[in-house]
This record gives structure tokens, C-alpha cells and sequence, in this order.
């Protein structure tokens, strides 16, 4: 049995696509764009809104290609590392035209054959990454939602039920929207690195999406995060739960966290950034500490000296996929109140380009979020 509410979704839609890798030109806004239909598992689900990631910014322009070595710039951004290439995805390539977009909060109007009724009305996150069900902890089959398969900026999008939950929060959509990639990438990085009480954790480009969420996730593990940002965002790093800011790049690293912390190491580095800062990041760490990174903002190839990684026994992991369950985690975080979503700014759908030229800048403090759901709807 088809529900009324479905009857009622429109054949077309707005949305803005992504017609190639290249520069923000290349994204197009469009209010004739076909509305998708649930396959069989599958939910259709109206968007309220959708946060901003690196991920969006990075794809589009073509930064995860090989041939790029330098950081993600407000010109490589905004004007495009590549126009073209088979590897500017961040697994490799990516179909277009794409509708990119991960970070969706939304309600489920439609479903799919074999889909749980029980969804239908619900107000859901979703979780990003796409499993091969049969399969599930094997992260070569794991694709990205907005990125191998259509995503949130539109009205409408489709996903495997199984990658929908269910939330129950005051908080509103845009607030809802600021979690599922930065909070769950910050969670897998502490998961990595096996953060526990006491830990200090250097956290890097602190005032971005992951870092706000690292520096809430480091605390509610009972651990210290030390955070690095620009100067004009201290206050704002010291109200989320900082215990100490650092220079955004510190002429002397150690010095600058023993002046702050009274040491000069830490236990653990949670790293988004790269660049030329790295090889300090990794002395600072103590004998038998943890790196982990998810990200190169400032560059992705650095100096690294293997005898600083041997002979100090120190732990480096990547996170990049979540494993299951932890996006069940955060959900709850969410809705027991544990953790604070930190909304820095909203758009609309049809300004998603000036969105992005935000975001490139960097002079916001949390997650930038696009409001997709017409406001003159119900």
C-alpha cells in the first residue's frame, strides 16, 4: 500500500548539481531536477538541510587527484585543481552530473519496497557511508553518500533504510545537519587513536567542523584537548572546551604547549591539517604516542622522518570510514544532550556557491549548513 504523502511528492525538484570537477562555476542551481524514486529498500527522504564538508569542496574542485600537492586554497576551491581525471573522488572517480551533499537531517516521506513502515513520517539523519550489506565491515566496498551516489543539496534524496535513524531533538534541522560527517569523523579519529581519561590531545584546525567536534568529543572522554586555531576564534575554541589555545602555526611548537600545559608533549595528535606544520605535530608527540589524521587542509605531502616514527614506538592511523555502529553512538550523544551542535551559518539551497566561498575562507567557527526544505512549506 502506497501512503497519501508519497502520492503527493513532485515529479521534479530543486536541487543543485555538480556538473564537473572544476571550479564553483561548475556548481548549478536547477528547480526542474527530477525527484528520485525508492528502490526496493530504500527510503525517499525530504531534506531540511544539509551541512558543508571538505569532502564536497574537495571532490568538486579535484583536489583528492595525485597531481595536486597543495593545500586546499580559496583559489584551488574556489577555481578547481582539475577540470578533468578519473581519480578526483576521494575513492577514485566520480560520475557526473552529481548532486553532492552528505549531511542531510530530514524526514522520510516515501519508501521502497520492503522498507520499514515504521520510517515512514520519522525525522532521520543519515548515516554517510554506503555498505555493501553482505559485507558490511569491509570498508573497499564503502562508498559515500553525495559522492559516489547523489546526496542532500535537494529537495529530495534516496537511501538504504538501513542508513537512515531515527532522532528525537529539539534541536532544529539546520543544528541536526551540522553532525553526521564532522562528528562522526572526529569520533573514528579518537576511536583510532583509543583516546581515554587523561589523554592530551593536540587537536589541529580546531575551529573547523571536526576540530569543534574533537574538542566536545575529547572532553566527553574525560581527556584534554589542546586546541591550535587563529587568535580571533580563542574565546569563542575556550567556550566549546578547550583547555588551552595554541597558535594556529606555532614558530616553536613545543615550547608553545609547554608554556600552556606545563609539558612538552602530548599523548595524542588529531590532525585535519598537513602541511608544513607536520613534522613538528609529530615531535611533540611522547614515547609511545598516537597520531591520527583525517584530513590535509594545509597540504598533504610533508616531511616525514622515520626515526622519529621507529625509535619513539608511535601509533599512526587514518580515519576515513566509520565502522558500524558508531553512527548509532553519536545519535545518542545527540539526544541525551551530551554533546552541542555549533552552527556558524546558513544558507540558502540556491546560494550554495557563496556557501562555499564561505566555507573557504575560514573565518567561521563550527559547520556551515545550506537550509534546503522551502520555507513556505509546512
Amino acid at each position: 500500500m502506497i501512503s497519501m504523502k508519497q502520492l503527493e511528492v513532485p515529479t521534479s525538484m530543486r536541487a543543485v548539481v555538480t556538473r564537473s570537477h572544476g571550479g564553483i562555476e561548475q556548481l548549478e542551481y536547477r528547480e526542474d531536477w527530477p525527484t528520485p524514486v525508492a528502490a526496493p529498500g530504500e527510503v525517499l527522504v525530504e531534506v531540511g538541510a544539509c551541512g558543508l564538508n571538505n569532502t564536497d569542496i574537495n571532490t568538486r574542485s579535484g583536489w583528492y587527484a595525485k597531481s595536486v600537492r597543495e593545500g586546499t586554497t580559496v583559489a584551488g576551491g574556489t577555481q578547481g585543481f582539475i577540470a578533468t581525471g578519473d581519480d578526483g573522488g576521494w575513492g577514485g572517480s566520480v560520475q557526473f552530473p552529481r548532486i553532492q551533499g552528505a549531511d542531510v537531517c530530514g524526514r522520510v516521506v516515501g519508501l521502497g519496497t520492503g522498507a520499514p513502515r515504521e520510517l515512514l513520517g520519522q525525522r532521520v539523519l543519515i548515516e554517510t557511508w554506503i555498505r555493501d550489506w553482505s559485507d558490511p565491515d569491509n570498508i573497499e566496498k564503502c562508498r559515500y553518500f553525495g559522492s559516489e551516489c547523489d546526496g542532500g543539496y535537494a529537495e529530495y534524496t534516496t537511501v538504504d533504510a538501513r542508513n537512515v535513524h531515527s532522532i528525537e531533538s529539539p534541536l532544529s534541522d539546520a543544528e541536526l545537519a551540522t553532525f553526521a560527517t564532522s562528528w562522526a569523523t572526529a569520533e573514528n579519529m579518537l576511536e583510532r587513536a583509543v583516546v581515554a581519561q587523561g589523554d592530551v590531545v593536540l587537536v589541529t584546525g580546531a575551529s573547523g567542523g571536526v576540530g569543534t567536534a574533537l574538542l566536545q568529543l575529547v572532553r566527553r572522554r574525560r581527556a584534554i584537548p589542546v586546541a591550535l586555531c587563529n587568535k580571533s576564534k580563542a574565546n569563542q575554541l575556550r567556550a566549546i572546551g578547550a583547555d588551552a589555545i595554541l597558535p594556529r602555526e606555532p614558530h616553536n611548537l613545543p615550547a608553545a604547549i609547554d608554556q600552556a600545559i606545563g609539558r612538552r608533549s602530548v599523548d595524542v595528535v588529531a590532525d585535519v591539517v598537513g602541511g608544513p606544520l607536520w613534522p613538528q605535530l609529530i615531535d611533540v608527540l611522547r614515547a609511545g604516542g598516537r597520531y591520527t589524521c583525517a584530513g590535509a587542509i594545509a597540504g598533504p605531502v610533508v616531511e616525514f622522518d622515520l626515526r622519529t616514527f621507529y625509535l619513539n614506538d608511535l601509533t599512526f592511523t587514518g580515519a576515513t570510514v566509520i565502522p558500524p555502529g558508531l553512527f548509532t553512538r553519536l545519535v545518542g550523544y545527540i539526544e541525551r544532550g551530551e554533546v552541542s551542535p555549533i552552527l556558524a551559518a546558513t544558507y540558502p539551497l540556491r546560494d550554495l556557491a557563496a556557501a562555499q566561498e564561505a566555507f573557504l575562507a575560514k573565518q567561521h567557527v563550527g559547520n556551515i549548513v545550506a537550509i534546503v526544505r522551502d520555507p513556505s512549506k509546512t
